[in-house]
């Protein structure tokens, strides 16, 4: 009866045993291929859930299904115009085919050296063959940097359109890498750039000619400002002349009423005994010719003093 026991213990361990060996799960993440001496049988298991296979001779390699990142390692790559930039990209991508992954690189580490094999290369090739503005902008939009008026700013403003673009550059790099990334059961998601700048060794011309553009185009608005202001004085000295001659024309307008009714009232006034209006009159001259420095030489006929002559000493 002991040893009855004893063998149904055995056999229950020994289930148990193989129920672990042979069962396996697989998340929403994973995907799994089964090997039997290395060499893959089935088709691979990509839904989630609970999976047998034959214990101690099939083997189950898990790979992920979600998105991978790969981050390629920065480097100085020359652009078409002969300008060196220092550029870091990275890229998106996950397994699409398990079975071509198991058969050719088997593991993350192996992969990323292939990712790195195929789209640094289709980085480098067409950063090289476009100009430096085409990697860094996506639209022809205008650049206030180079509004500069005349015909060298025209020229300047011609030399930065852009024909291809920064997002058009990383779609031909990802329609170049994918078809070499296919017989690798690895889909290339997305590839784009993360930073791009001037090598050490150019970053302080390039800073001191954006420093200059910038003064000029400074310059060109102070002189503009300058010369809107000129414009504003001349207006408004323009139109404080206006004013004042129009005050004037109408100062000497009153004036000349008032003094032509004052003759008038004059007129009237002294027409009544003009001997009288001649004798105010004189004595207004005699005010303002006359004072006690004045020496006068007259003939004894001189109608000046003729109010003085009737005049006897008491």
């Amino acid at each position: 009866m002991m040893k009855f026991k004893g063998v149904v213990v055995g056999v229950l361990a020994l289930a148990v045993v193989v129920l672990f060996a042979s069962a396996y799960v697989v998340d929403e993440t994973e995907q799994v291929v089964v090997t039997q001496f290395g060499k893959v049988v089935g088709t691979p298991v990509t839904e989630p859930g609970l999976n047998f296979k034959v214990p101690f001779v099939q083997t189950a390699t898990f790979f992920p299904k979600n998105l991978q990142e790969w981050d390629g390692d920065p480097g100085q790559v020359p652009t078409k115009d002969k300008t060196f930039i220092w550029v870091d990209t990275f890229a998106r991508w996950k397994i699409v085919d398990p079975i071509k992954y198991f058969q050719t690189v088997n593991n993350m580490v192996t992969a990323m050296g292939r990712l790195d094999d195929i789209i640094d290369p289709a980085m480098r090739n067409f950063l090289t063959s476009f100009r430096l503005v085409e990697s860094v902008r996506n639209s022809d939009r205008p650049m206030d940097t180079f509004d500069i008026m005349g015909e060298e700013g025209e020229e300047k403003h011609s030399q930065y359109r852009i024909k291809v673009g920064r997002s058009e550059i990383t779609r031909r790099i990802l329609e170049q890498a994918q078809p070499k990334l296919e017989q690798l059961g690895i889909e290339l998601v997305d590839v784009k750039i993360k930073r791009i700048n001037y090598v050490e060794k150019v970053r302080s011309a390039v800073y001191g000619r954006m420093i200059a553009e910038r003064k000029q185009i400074a310059e060109k608005f102070r002189s503009e400002g300058r010369g809107e202001a000129s414009n504003i004085r001349g207006d408004k000295e323009k139109e404080l002349q206006l004013i004042r001659s129009e005050a004037y024309k109408t100062s000497q307008e009153i004036k000349g009423l008032a003094d032509a009714e004052a003759t008038e009232i004059y007129a009237s006034g002294y027409g009544v005994d003009p001997e009288f209006y001649s004798f105010v009159r004189t004595l207004d001259v005699y005010k303002k010719a006359l004072d006690k420095s004045t020496t006068l030489v007259l003939s004894t006929d001189s109608e000046f003093m003729k109010f003085f002559k009737g005049i006897k000493d008491k």
